[in-house]
């Protein structure tokens, strides 16, 4: 495989993972506003929080990396 080739299916890949981790930010952010509208803030509640920051940060590391791998593309 070239690799021109490799680079575009790992940007492909790399697209994938950051769309299931806006999927499972949708889901934590879903079931955190039902904990806060129910009033029941609780361990739950901050689990969820804190999870949710963390897969921001994991999103902002893996567009980092897309737009690496798009710069390294250019170059090939």
């Amino acid at each position: 495989m070239a690799k021109i080739d490799e680079t575009k299916e790992f940007i492909n890949t790399l697209r994938t993972y950051l769309s299931i981790i806006v999927a499972i930010i949708l889901a934590v952010g879903a079931g955190v506003s039902k904990l806060y509208l129910a009033n029941t803030i609780g361990l739950l509640f901050w689990i969820g929080i804190v999870f949710i920051i963390f897969f921001i940060i994991v999103f902002a590391l893996v567009s980092k990396s897309i737009h690496e791998n798009i710069k390294k593309l250019k170059d090939l």
